[in-house]
């Protein structure tokens, strides 16, 4: 995996929207996004950015990978 810096929420929204991802819709606490059978839970709003190591376990649930 490359190495990724932090990123905002919205910013990660879009990509994911890019990618195919539908969303967000309303979880029980959390927002999340699909595709097909996945389902990626998005980090509550708040102030900050998403952290590099939670983008990456994010982007493996989503089965997202590095593309040379």
């Amino acid at each position: 995996m490359p190495i990724v810096g932090p990123i905002k929420r919205k910013d990660l929204i879009y990509n994911l929207r890019r990618l195919g991802f539908e969303g967000p819709f309303s979880g029980k606490r959390h927002e999340f996004m699909r595709r097909g059978s996945i389902k990626v839970y998005i980090p509550n709003p708040h102030e900050g950015e998403i952290s590099p190591g939670l983008l990456v376990k994010l982007l493996r649930e989503a089965e997202i990978e590095r593309s040379e």
